[in-house]
């Protein structure tokens, strides 16, 4: 099996796992949600991003938009289940909209469900892992070592692509979703990758490092279980990233994540009582602000914060220097 086929197969494996347990599950959609088929998904939706790009476009493409409309199913739930469950121990958050972000839930739940047999995931003709399976069959894997290469030059368009990114608006950002949290959706994805391609991606500590990155490399980004390379096995080439650039990589994707999930939180506050009352947006939001708490930043303020963490950082060149180049094991 080539590698590209196995780092497939071996997250499909895992998926397959969680389908089976889930349709003897009066509820699958909640259940997958519950035991978290995200992780799987995303592998499979960064490799088939990656290898769309190296080789095979249309067929990656399509199999990308599979895992993706499952992983974004997934995704709605979270945003109003979190917040239910986090709002339902706040008494100040009024019943009203607790209730509404639960229905909310419910719905996105079901609409999963129905997506899950409609795709055939599961149900009576659930053969959609079989399908692609034969698509990664008939792929044009290339050898371990133009692989590799075709890695690199991936990971340069993506920098590039971010760097262009942030520049068109001079880091300035007006949209929690849009920006901010696009943003981080960006970013990510070069952090997930390493684990996806389950070794053949690992970290490399330069000789000299470059003393203001010492600002990112806190005890907690350090120790993270995200920033621990997968074994190498048997790979015969290998990506090289930069292990202290990676590390600041995945500093402002945390910073990122903080801030995107305050403003999430506004929005959520905000979206429940246009839902479920009379108020216009801009009441809505004056309202949202006097039921959180009053440590709660506004809107404005976190974007702002967005905006200097993201100017500092990127006029520092770090994603620049976070490929370091290919290597053959020794």
């Amino acid at each position: 099996m080539k590698n590209g086929s196995a780092r497939f197969e071996f997250f499909l494996t895992q998926l397959q796992t969680l389908l089976t347990k889930s349709a003897k599950q009066k509820n699958p959609a909640l259940w997958l949600y519950q035991n978290n088929v995200r992780t799987p998904l995303f592998m499979l939706e960064g490799l088939a991003k990656m290898y769309s790009s190296i080789h095979n476009k249309k067929k990656f493409a399509k199999l990308k938009e599979h895992f993706k409309l499952l992983e974004d199913g997934l995704g709605a739930i979270d945003f109003y289940d979190s917040f239910a469950k986090e709002f339902s121990k706040n008494k100040t958050i009024p019943a009203a909209v607790t209730n509404y972000l639960q229905a909310q839930a419910r719905e996105k739940i079901q609409s999963l469900n129905e997506l899950l047999t409609e795709k055939e995931w599961l149900g009576e003709n659930a053969d959609r892992i079989k399908k692609i399976q034969k698509k990664l069959e008939e792929a044009d894997w290339l050898k371990e070592e133009k692989e590799i290469e075709a890695v690199k030059d991936f990971y340069g368009e993506a920098i590039y692509g971010i760097v262009e990114f942030t520049g068109k608006t001079k880091f300035h950002f007006d949209n929690v979703e849009a920006d901010v949290h696009e943003l981080r959706r960006k970013l990510r994805w070069l952090s997930i990758y390493p684990q996806a391609f389950r070794g053949c991606i690992q970290l490399s500590k330069s000789k000299a490092s470059a003393k203001h990155l010492s600002k990112y490399l806190t005890k907690e980004i350090i120790t993270s279980p995200y920033n621990k390379m997968p074994d190498a096995g048997d790979a015969a080439y290998f990506l090289l990233l930069d292990k202290n650039y990676f590390y600041s990589l995945s500093w402002l994707i945390a910073e990122l994540g903080k801030l995107k999930d305050s403003g999430l939180k506004i929005v959520a506050v905000k979206e429940a009582l246009q839902q479920t009352g009379t108020s216009n947006e801009e009441e809505a939001f004056k309202k949202a602000y006097q039921l959180l708490d009053k440590k709660q930043p506004k809107l404005q303020q976190l974007l702002d914060d967005a905006e200097k963490v993201c100017k500092i950082y990127f006029s520092e060149h770090n994603l620049e220097h976070l490929v370091i180049g290919t290597a053959a094991a020794k």
